[in-house]
């Protein structure tokens, strides 16, 4: 299967890759004029690009009409992620990519036992994560991670950006099943999804996210650890709205 990039600079059928991209097919990949590549723009379009140019830093292309990528959800998720500690946040990323994930907000709560270090430098890996997630899977689009959020409080202030906010309690709420099969999650396009971190959430936080529109939500009798239960709620939501089919 041909390799996968993604790239902004592409039009009337041409395209080009810069910097590490280009590197890595040039010089990595040893591509020569005539190879192709799957390349993807950012409304996950794919197109097949050949090769027409190699120049330090650039590689151009020739490309085919654009197609719907068939990798991506119908539906954007956001995964609001509690902070975890030991490094465990770059295998939630990986696999949160792979389940179909648009966009990782990781964020701090009362109970994380992690703290902010060196936050700039990981965001940096954490998106490398995700590009390298995105190409291996197939995946469309690039996902994001941003920066972490400071607080609950700040997490709860960007509910409004969503169609659904579900809210995933240690100490229970309703079915999945039953919010995604009822009509506002029948409709729902942007669905946000909250786990937490290794010390779950404490009450004030779960009643924030109530007040702020959030359907707490619960996900059966087992105390899922907090890499476990991302990856679990994923899978759950994907299936229900028909995305791994």
């Amino acid at each position: 299967m041909p390799h996968r990039y993604f790239t902004t600079e592409i039009g009337q059928g041409r395209a080009a890759l810069t910097g590490s991209d280009a590197h890595h097919l040039a010089d990595v990949m040893r591509a020569s004029v005539g190879d192709q590549v799957i390349l993807c723009d950012p409304h996950a379009v794919e197109y097949l690009g050949t090769v027409t140019a190699i120049a330090p830093g650039w590689v151009e292309f020739s490309v085919t009409e654009g197609y719907p990528s068939a990798a991506e959800p119908d539906v954007e998720v956001t995964l609001f992620a509690g902070y975890p500690k030991l490094g465990k946040l770059e295998d939630t990323i990986r696999h949160s990519v792979e389940l179909g994930v648009r966009h990782v907000v990781p964020f701090f709560s009362r109970y994380c036992v992690a703290a902010p270090k060196k936050e700039e430098a990981k965001n940096e890996r954490y998106n490398r994560v995700a590009a390298e997630a995105a190409k291996q899977c197939g995946r469309g689009v690039l996902p994001d991670v941003a920066m972490p959020l400071p607080d609950f409080a700040a997490v709860c202030d960007a509910f409004h950006a969503f169609d659904l906010v579900l809210f995933f309690y240690e100490c229970g709420g309703v079915s999945l099943r039953q919010v995604l099969g009822g009509a506002p999650g029948r409709e729902a396009r942007r669905i946000a999804v909250v786990t937490g971190s290794e010390g779950g959430f404490a009450p004030e936080e779960a009643a924030l996210a109530a007040a702020h529109g959030a359907v707490t939500v619960g996900l059966g009798p087992r105390i899922l650890r907090c890499e476990t239960a991302p990856l679990a709620v994923l899978a759950a939501v994907m299936t229900l709205t028909g995305n791994l089919e």
